[in-house]
């Protein structure tokens, strides 16, 4: 009985996968878009990001950036799941005058809103801080929209 019981309590562990687009705005708005691939348990993920942002004409380097997040997710209620994340990870930002590899951390939140079946959209803030010496901006804004699958 104690096994059935242990067993009728387990939760199913789900994945998902993000293809996004946004807005990196710091220091001016600059398209940045990515690929993200999470899984969770309960009220807590997992989550890789991917994130490649353009740069600009007046002199704002391109940055790619790879991260590890936690999420604490709320269960969905009303096709609404919220959540929390932290993490850290590395970057690479290349520029006329700038090519420098560091860690980078960044916390955030956001919405996974249901719009049939699995497929869903994704809202994100984040916050990034770089670690690196070079770069003349070390706290980066971030919001995106993204295509979510759950699977």
């Amino acid at each position: 009985m104690l096994l059935g019981a242990l067993l009728a309590g387990a939760s199913r562990a789900e994945a998902d996968l993000t293809a996004f687009l946004g807005s990196n705005t710091t220091p001016t708005n600059r398209p940045v878009r990515g690929l993200a691939v999470g899984m969770s348990l309960l009220l807590l993920g997992l989550e890789f990001e991917y994130s490649d942002t353009s740069a600009d004409e007046s002199g704002n380097a391109r940055r790619h950036a790879g991260m590890f997040n936690v999420l604490a997710q709320t269960p969905t209620l009303f096709g609404l799941q919220f959540y929390a994340t932290v993490g850290g990870g590395v970057y690479r930002e290349e520029g006329a005058e700038l090519l420098e590899n560091s860690a980078a951390t960044n916390t955030g939140g956001g919405v996974k809103v249901g719009l049939i079946g699995p497929l869903r959209m994704r809202f994100d803030y984040r916050v990034f801080q770089l670690r690196g010496e070079s770069s003349p901006n070390k706290t980066h804004h971030r919001f995106y929209t993204g295509v979510n699958l759950a699977f």
